[in-house]
């Protein structure tokens, strides 16, 4: 798609548009994606949250 676009990326502005614009469609997609994971039994025990944080490692002294 980005060739097609000529390597164009949207900035941040333009993303938290389109979440706040679009913010009950994106739930609604994410609920879909859940239990469709839960129909395919891709659940296990554990849980990882991913909330797009990043983080500097930190290295030993």
């Amino acid at each position: 798609m980005r060739h097609i676009l000529g390597r164009l990326a949207p900035d941040f502005k333009t993303i938290a548009d389109f979440r706040k614009d679009n913010t009950k469609a994106i739930g609604l997609v994410c609920r879909e994606f859940v239990l469709l994971c839960r129909k395919l039994d891709l659940f296990a025990d554990a849980f990882v949250a991913i909330d797009g944080s990043k983080f500097k490692p930190s290295l030993p002294p």
